[in-house]
């Protein structure tokens, strides 16, 4: 209390003298985990969870609407499974910013964080924000073995590689877990938790005392923070070589065929898969990324970026692939965490950087749309069949209660217990608070 008694001086009131005494405000934790399903080019609202069937042709599309299990909820003729378990999540149709450029966007989407331009050509940089599980992992780290937090099958890009997927500032130790194996593969083995067949372990364990040694004569570690954190990630990296529970964890052809078919075999789907069985070994933040490009010029492949380039057409695509794919796995995860009794404190968010516009193109197809999307949220302590804001009658604008990328990441902080006005440091040394406002509303 001497120590900080003089910021008294500075308006403090004796309530808040005493918080920060005790430092930063406790939250109960709803989500104990939480799996990011990034939808890597940018859903359609409009043919997915946010129909507008009395709209003009032009707007409303060729996809028909279906009733789903909330009445007056209806989704997309091509997610029959997932309008069967709509009273299991919250969407938020009211999602919006500015940017119009995948990498901007991406980046505001992955970090909660409005970038400094919209620009096609944002590079990464450790003036940028980092991802979300970084920010977990320096504020609510795992203890043991166990990574904090884990990211894959892809890296993604847009000409450059998109920020918002590493710890940037925070330094490497708070970096993901991260590979670009596909858990479809026959016979999924990670070589990041393999030695090589020439090298044992207790001769590994002596090289990294004789690199300690160097690192320190040398003072590597405190030239830059290019290389900060190197020793805390090579300590993580040696704990995950040596843990049954880590290979465990990542041992998916031990799942049954049920199982696996069920999720679908398929990147996308078994990465979801993996995901349930990373977040029930421990793993505290997982980012699936649906795809590594933004898609929209095949029909097998690719993300969700579907202007009708190169004669296709978006509705070719989405009926072939993204569609089909989503309607297997989000509706197989849900079920499948709700089994094992882990829905409930496992928060899943599905979301894209940004929507499409609201009216069709030439191509028969639709643009960029940032300024309204949705973004659905289950488990980890929302409330179940609910909608927050809403979209104005084309889909074109919110209509009530605009969220920001900021909001719903103040809202995903605070369901883990982590208040989202909490400030870290940036490589100045400057504070800076991790997030926006919460949505309390979507809150159980």
């Amino acid at each position: 209390m001497l120590r900080i008694g003089g910021l008294g001086m500075l308006g403090l009131t004796m309530p808040k003298l005493l918080q920060a005494a005790e430092g930063p405000t406790s939250l109960p934790v709803r989500a104990k985990r939480v799996i990011f399903l990034f939808q890597w080019g940018g859903p359609s609202h409009l043919d997915t969870f946010d129909l507008k069937p009395d709209a003009p042709a032009e707007i409303r599309g060729p996809l028909r609407p279906i009733s789903s299990s909330v009445p007056g909820l209806p989704v997309s003729e091509h997610f029959p499974e997932m309008a069967k378990r709509m009273d299991r999540v919250t969407l938020i149709h009211s999602m919006t910013h500015t940017m119009k450029n995948h990498n901007s966007a991406g980046y505001y989407a992955l970090t909660g964080h409005a970038p400094p331009s919209d620009d096609q050509r944002l590079r990464d940089s450790l003036d940028l924000w980092p991802g979300f599980g970084s920010i977990v992992d320096k504020l609510s780290p795992n203890q043991g073995e166990l990574p904090t937090y884990v990211s894959y099958p892809y890296s993604i890009s847009d000409g450059s590689i998109t920020p918002g997927q590493h710890a940037s500032f925070l330094g490497k130790r708070h970096d993901p877990f991260f590979f670009k194996d596909s858990p479809n593969e026959k016979n999924f083995r990670l070589p990041e938790l393999t030695l090589p067949s020439d090298l044992q372990l207790d001769r590994m364990l002596r090289r990294r005392e004789l690199q300690r040694l160097v690192d320190k004569q040398a003072g590597l570690l405190d030239r830059s923070l290019e290389v900060q954190g190197f020793d805390d990630y090579y300590e993580k990296a040696i704990n995950m070589l040596t843990s049954e529970k880590v290979r465990a964890a990542f041992d998916i052809e031990s799942e049954p065929d049920s199982i696996r078919d069920r999720y679908g075999r398929t990147t996308y789907g078994q990465s979801c898969l993996l995901a349930r069985r990373l977040v029930e070994a421990g793993v505290k933040f997982v980012t699936v990324y649906f795809s590594s490009s933004i898609g929209g010029r095949r029909v097998n492949e690719g993300g969700w970026d579907t202007h009708g380039f190169d004669d296709t057409r978006m509705y070719e695509i989405v009926d072939k692939y993204q569609h089909p794919i989503t309607d297997q796995s989000l509706p197989a995860l849900l079920d499948d965490l709700e089994e094992r009794g882990l829905l409930e404190d496992t928060l899943v968010l599905w979301a894209g950087e940004f929507g499409r516009t609201p009216k069709i193109n030439k191509n028969v197809s639709r643009d960029h749309w940032p300024q309204c999307y949705t973004a659905l949220l289950a488990g980890g302590g929302v409330k179940r069949g609910y909608t927050y804001g809403a979209s104005d009658a084309n889909g074109m604008y919110p209509d009530r209660d605009p969220v920001r990328p900021e909001d719903l990441a103040a809202t995903m902080y605070t369901l883990m217990g982590i208040d989202p006005a909490t400030e870290v440091r940036d490589r100045g040394n400057r504070p800076l608070v991790i997030a926006g406002k919460p949505i309390l509303d979507v809150i159980a």
